[in-house]
């Protein structure tokens, strides 16, 4: 498929009446959790075109170009309200928030697993144990307050269980720069990915940042607040990675063809009848948007998109599933891993003066004060252990133990094993 082949509607056919904006919600005991991991990253998909879409606006000057910008940004607006809304009113917030970041985990890891840059597949495994790990927080908090089991959520695809603890991700901040890419001579799959991550991970950031103070509880609305500024921290790491050379339409150009290539992705790996034609409109609104871009890059810079996206073709299809081998891999081979400036490395090897160690004390000056950590507290507490889904023990021995909750692990020198990073062949 490429879409620079096919033949657009022009933008103003997209627009739609409050009604049609309005779709069927999905039942959540029934719904493919694979469904509502499409929706989620379709939502931060369109939130980052969006958003995307006013800061061009703010740093042109040109008034026929923002008139552009702000007719396809209506669409791109009306699209991210109907896919937000395919959630119904029944599922709670820790209930959506499973599907988070079950799609944190299963998306990174499908990304890592086909990139061919050694240093970005490194970026994705390593956040993956994070994010991971969230999922763990998460499904404790959820039995604890709603008796809900994530397991059933997250239909058994993804494992429930301690990834690099949360504790240690808190990391100083000049630590979460990575070095950027060059959309010009990189691989179109890397191109795409770490747009497509950066889009995912920045819906999370938003979507913590936003339901923080609406939690029931003092101890969801502590654990919301902590793993936010996770969050802030992976936005600024995938961020990070993206190409900041290139111009503001040649942005336009790629921003439009990660839409279209997702929405085909999602088109061609959709379960449900009725969600899978959502796809397909949404694909065909992308079109036109994508192929606007092409004109304004033609008439400003004077550029064919082909200067900007050699080969049209999509890659195989994103595909979201199982991927509970892989993660096992990486897990058992990274935990022990944190950030240094650009690079990554073992905190057994970190100087006792490293800014990890001054972050660490600033944010978390006791274990006690953790609220991922207290989650878990409380869960074995009243339970007698914490609550998993595994397929087998933890690849990480010290990971094992349901009745106490590692802090250790990723955040001090010698707490477990650790062999590196593996690049793709």
């Amino acid at each position: 498929m490429n879409p620079f082949h096919e033949s657009p509607k022009p933008i103003c056919k997209s627009l739609q009446s409050f009604q049609e904006m309005y779709p069927e919600a999905y039942n959540k005991m029934e719904v493919d959790p694979y469904t509502k991991t499409r929706i989620i990253l379709m939502n931060g998909t369109e939130f980052e075109a969006n958003w995307f879409s006013h800061q061009f606006q703010r740093h042109t000057d040109d008034n026929d170009l923002r008139r552009e910008l702000a007719l396809a940004r209506e669409v791109e607006k009306q699209q991210q309200l109907k896919i937000s809304l395919l959630k119904p009113c029944t599922e709670s917030a820790l209930e959506h928030t499973i599907g988070y970041e079950q799609l944190a985990v299963d998306l990174t890891a499908e990304l890592a697993k086909r990139e061919p840059d050694c240093y970005v597949k490194k970026a994705f495994d390593f956040a993956l144990l994070e994010d991971f790990d969230h999922l763990y927080r998460y499904a404790n908090q959820l039995e604890m307050e709603q008796g809900v089991q994530a397991e059933r959520l997250v239909g058994r695809y993804t494992e429930i269980m301690p990834g690099r603890p949360t504790i240690a991700h808190h990391r100083f901040p000049k630590d979460n720069i990575r070095r950027c890419i060059d959309s010009k001579t990189a691989d179109k799959q890397t191109v795409l990915s770490t747009m497509i991550i950066t889009a995912a991970e920045q819906q999370t950031m938003n979507y913590y940042m936003n339901i923080t103070n609406f939690a029931k509880n003092d101890a969801s609305r502590r654990l919301y607040q902590e793993i936010a500024l996770v969050e802030e921290e992976h936005v600024s790491h995938y961020g990070s990675l993206m190409d900041p050379n290139a111009t503001w339409l040649e942005m336009l150009l790629w921003h439009e063809y990660v839409e279209c290539y997702l929405y085909w992705s999602c088109y061609m790996t959709e379960t449900d009848a009725y969600v899978k034609q959502l796809w397909e409109q949404n694909f065909e609104m992308e079109l036109a948007h994508l192929h606007k871009a092409a004109e304004l890059l033609k008439k400003y810079e004077g550029k064919e998109w082909q200067q900007v996206i050699p080969d049209g073709n999509f890659p195989k299809p994103l595909s979201l599933h199982e991927n509970i081998g892989y993660v096992r891999d990486i897990l058992g081979s990274t935990v022990q891993y944190t950030t240094v400036k650009e690079d990554y490395e073992k905190v057994d090897a970190l100087p006792s003066d490293a800014d990890f160690y001054f972050f660490q004390k600033t944010i978390a000056p006791s274990v006690a004060c953790v609220p991922s950590h207290n989650v878990i507290n409380n869960h074995i507490r009243r339970c007698g252990k914490d609550y998993r889904y595994e397929t087998k023990p933890n690849p990480i021995r010290e990971l094992r133990c349901r009745t106490e909750d590692n802090t250790d692990v990723g955040r001090k020198p010698g707490a477990a094993p650790s062999t590196g990073f593996i690049c793709n062949d």
